[in-house]
């Protein structure tokens, strides 16, 4: 017997984890730790529903903290099977897990400083050892090898075009003379963007389970160099420094990637200085730049003619913590890239914290805010916000833009699910709000004619 149940990413977006179990294999699709609301964020301190000890392997569709950032907690718990990864996720593990742990402790180290926590004292979800140790299960396996778990069943990855190294996970269970095949999406990313490969045209499964983030949204379809010229001339036209919250893998370097193709064709103002603030960001372009193999076609021939893709002009890395003070003394002409994207941690909240009360700031967001994190907040237009326990007016100007964004929307979902031959026996949607789910569900229906589940949390199912 065959069955799926739903750990996390049911009517929500983060949290992703996905017990997949038949006689013989007990596997866990991806292990991410839930995000945003409080009420998300103590799930991951409940015990696991699973025992981790039962599991015999762990598959994470790729690095991304909802999708990868409470293996630690499970090894921790038990766990001592293979996880596995594409190569390039694994690199970015090795920056990720031990960033989200530190990030942990420092939090902890706040709330017994402060005694606000009702832990006495306050703990992390895991230490940065433990992350370091959990970066010895991990196995990385190449795009399109089809790896054997078990005499009845295998998995292979495919391109999924949202981040470097996502994938999808194709698993098949072989019954009888027949066999079932799963496919878990994990993100499904867009078409065209810049460095990455388009997602890999998928023909065939008996059961999908489909991200839902952006299912009731349509991304703009106005040019991301145009809208980017636009918010950096202006910003330089009103005399501030322009900030942008991004996530430090995948939005940072497709950023840079387009500042350099603007300064190139001389579409924004000159002598603008462009600033990485963020210590995992700088590690991600270093392994962004070491995996070629995972580029778009464009990307390989400018790398091969020995030009960085990345490299804009007056760039700076900012490193060291004395660094990033030192942007305290920009006043115009700058750009100010820094993480966390969501603005729930991270150096770009000393940022924050400096300037958005400054009518001259300019504030981009580049991507998704989960409901619950202090990014939402801002982009909803809240007239103040607390950082570091001190109400503070915003003041700058908030803009915010989705063509950045590695999610496709509702319309590029359904084009990707026309590829198919033939209608999946089933369609699961996840990692979305409930509202998104039900459009995209909404969507498919009228589109292609398919019934799609909306799944909830530790829903179990029997696929037959």
């Amino acid at each position: 017997m065959l069955t799926l149940k739903f750990l996390g990413a049911a009517e929500t977006v983060t949290g992703s984890k996905f017990y997949l179990s038949d006689e013989k294999t007990n596997i866990l699709i991806d292990c991410g730790l839930f995000q945003g609301l409080k009420e998300l964020r103590i799930r991951n301190r409940n015990p696991f529903p699973i025992p981790p000890a039962s599991i015999d392997y762990c598959i994470l569709t790729h690095a991304h903290i909802d999708h990868s950032g409470y293996l630690p907690c499970l090894i921790k718990e038990g766990f001592r099977g293979k996880v596995f990864t594409t190569p390039s996720t694994s690199d970015l593990l090795k920056i990720m897990l031990p960033d989200s742990a530190h990030l942990q402790e420092e939090e902890a180290k706040y709330a017994n400083k402060k005694g606000f926590s009702k832990h006495k004292p306050a703990l992390p979800l895991y230490t940065v050892n433990e992350a370091y140790e959990s970066l010895k299960y991990i196995e990385p396996i190449n795009y399109n090898k089809e790896i054997s778990l078990s005499s009845n069943c295998s998995f292979k990855f495919y391109d999924a075009g949202h981040l470097l190294g996502s994938a999808f996970i194709e698993i098949k269970f072989k019954k009888g003379f027949g066999s079932q095949k799963l496919l878990f999406t994990g993100d499904l990313g867009r078409y065209n963007m810049p460095i990455l490969k388009n997602p890999t045209t998928i023909v065939d499964a008996d059961y999908l389970i489909l991200e839902s983030t952006y299912g009731n949204r349509i991304h703009s379809h106005i040019s991301i160099y145009e809208t980017l010229e636009y918010v950096i001339n202006e910003s330089i036209k009103r005399g501030g420094c322009l900030l942008i919250p991004s996530f430090a893998i995948g939005r940072t370097q497709e950023i840079l990637y387009v500042i350099r193709e603007l300064q190139e064709k001389k579409r924004i103002l000159e002598n603008i200085e462009v600033h990485i603030d963020s210590p995992m960001a700088i590690e991600a372009t270093e392994i962004f730049l070491r995996h070629p193999e995972d580029h778009d076609l464009e990307t390989q021939a400018m790398e091969k003619g020995g030009k960085s893709p990345l490299k804009c002009d007056n760039f700076h890395i900012n490193r060291s913590v004395e660094e990033s003070k030192s942007l305290n003394l920009l006043t115009k002409n700058a750009v100010i890239i820094s993480a966390d994207g969501m603005c729930t941690g991270g150096r770009i909240l000393h940022h924050l914290y400096n300037r958005i009360s400054n009518p001259k700031t300019t504030i981009l967001f580049v991507g998704f805010q989960a409901i619950g994190t202090r990014g939402r907040s801002i982009l909803d237009g809240a007239p103040k916000v607390k950082i570091f326990g001190e109400s503070l007016m915003v003041n700058a100007k908030i803009i915010s833009i989705d063509s950045f964004s590695c999610h496709a929307d509702y319309f590029e979902s359904v084009q990707w699910l026309k590829n198919f031959k033939n209608p999946p026996k089933k369609i699961f949607l996840v990692h979305g709000e409930p509202d998104a789910c039900q459009s995209l569900s909404e969507k498919i229906k009228e589109n292609l004619n398919w019934n799609a589940h909306i799944p909830k949390l530790e829903e179990e199912l029997r696929l037959d």
